[in-house]
């Protein structure tokens, strides 16, 4: 890896032109997570843009502020938190393997942007607008906020007329799309690990996670025992890809298990999901009038779509959007969809899962009295996991024993703690009604459907008698 000097040597050629920048053109901001970030001049031709200011009206983890009062942060910061991680990561490499990895400026601007950029193409209550509201209204349409990342960096460049080189634009554009498949690996010739820094589609460790991870914690006021700075120290690139010391595989694994846990007490938490399938429908009610699916092809118009719209809804007049504003107005009053009961599906189930309906509870409805129907049910599948499917996520990494090592290695299962999980994957299903009146209903449906389907009734708990008798 090079002896001290040799580093001490080529840090010293690194002018301020070749990435190194006089304090005189940075900005600072204070980060309540990292602390001062220094902002160069050609991010702030980005972040200085109504584009990206939009990520201000955004927040990061959508409607869970209304369980969890602190979580109103917005992915604005996380996308400056973001940028600054990606930069720390490349400042890591370049001091302990600089000779080797021939790490440039066109590099370091790219790698910086790519962070801060990664999300410009987020749309409102963040994944809901993608994952559940765009394929209800729009059947069989393939969209991503990654691509839309993409179209948005380009429109900003345009609009604005950024000077940027055309080189590191592409690889911006390149390591944003890295994690989603969309960028082919035979696109990026020399320097592979570069696009695992900000969104890792190789094995799911990437600065991204590291911020939101630690960011989402801090404003839940959950304790968070994973340590990004770690394995920003300690990696080393071999072979044009990010490895890590075998001894930090548990510090790894933290990274993975503190986001499952994120999204089973956090982001899935029973009533944000009941708050997100009422703003769903209320955006489908709405989308017909204010035609809020066709913003999604054109960044000139995706830009103005932010958390907003929910306001602009409940505060218009027009008789077009009633249904839609008096499922807000619920909203507001916390006349939220009756969580009835859930199940988790049996791990040996998991793989060959089908995503249950509405459809599927009404159907199992026996008794008499009141009749359900589709439109008064709704069922979120949580699917949550490790980043690789039912598959333990360390056996997509690769470690090196120590620094003298010049061989790459995985850690099997048998060789890891045998207190870490067997089972990586996990599917929920809860069950909701829409009205008070239909608790009792829908719960019994509920119940003869997982007989019908499992043979025993397999949720935790039945529903309370105070919620079937409510009226």
């Amino acid at each position: 890896m090079g002896s001290c000097f040799e580093h001490e040597e080529y840090l010293s050629k690194w002018p301020e032109s070749q990435g190194f920048h006089s304090r005189r053109h940075l900005k600072t901001v204070y980060d309540n997570v990292h602390g001062n970030i220094q902002l160069d001049q050609l991010s702030l031709k980005f972040i200085d843009t109504e584009q990206f200011q939009r990520l201000r009206d955004l927040k990061q983890l959508g409607l869970t502020h209304m369980v969890y009062p602190g979580a109103v942060h917005s992915r604005f910061e996380h996308s400056l938190g973001v940028y600054w991680l990606a930069g720390e990561a490349l400042h890591r490499l370049r001091k302990y393997q600089g000779l080797e990895l021939d790490i440039d400026r066109s590099d370091v601007l790219a790698v910086k942007l790519a962070g801060l950029l990664h999300d410009a193409g987020h749309g409102p209550f963040s994944h809901l607008f993608e994952r559940e509201f765009l394929p209800r209204v729009l059947k069989g349409i393939e969209w991503s906020h990654e691509q839309m990342s993409v179209d948005m960096v380009d429109y900003i460049v345009h609009e604005h007329n950024v000077d940027i080189d055309s080189d590191v634009l592409k690889k911006v554009k390149a390591m944003i799309l890295a994690s989603c498949g969309i960028s082919s690996s035979k696109e990026v010739k020399e320097k592979r690990f570069l696009y695992d820094i900000v969104a890792n589609g190789r094995n799911g460790i990437d600065v991204d996670k590291f911020d939101y991870i630690v960011r989402d914690c801090r404003a839940c006021g959950l304790g968070c025992n994973f340590q990004y700075d770690r394995l920003l120290e300690s990696m080393r690139v071999m072979g044009d890809e990010i490895c890590y010391p075998s001894k930090e595989y548990l510090t790894v694994h933290k990274l993975f298990y503190t986001r499952a846990d994120l999204h089973r007490t956090v982001y899935t938490h029973a009533k944000v999901k009941a708050m997100e399938l009422m703003v769903v429908d209320a955006l489908t009610l709405a989308n017909e009038y204010l035609s809020i699916s066709s913003h999604i092809f054109n960044p000139v118009e995706y830009w103005k779509l932010d958390d907003t719209i929910i306001k602009a809804i409940e505060t218009a007049p027009d008789q077009e959007l009633k249904e839609s504003r008096d499922l807000i107005r619920r909203l507001r009053r916390r006349d939220l969809y009756q969580f009835c009961n859930e199940y988790a599906v049996p791990k040996d189930q998991v793989e060959h899962f089908k995503d249950i309906t509405p459809q599927d509870i009404v159907c199992s409805q026996k008794s008499v009295g009141a009749i359900l129907r589709e439109e008064d049910v709704a069922v979120s599948n949580v699917k949550i996991d490790f980043t690789r499917g039912n598959q333990n996520p360390l056996a997509s990494i690769h470690f090196f024993t120590d620094y003298e090592s010049e061989e790459k290695l995985t850690i099997p299962n048998e060789r890891i703690s045998h207190l870490l999980p067997t089972s990586y994957k996990d599917t929920i299903v809860r069950v909701y009604s829409k009205k008070p009146e239909l608790v009792e209903a829908v719960s019994e449906a509920f119940g003869n459907f997982q007989l019908k389907t499992y043979g025993i009734k397999t949720q935790v708990h039945e529903t309370p008698e105070k919620k079937k008798r409510r009226k």
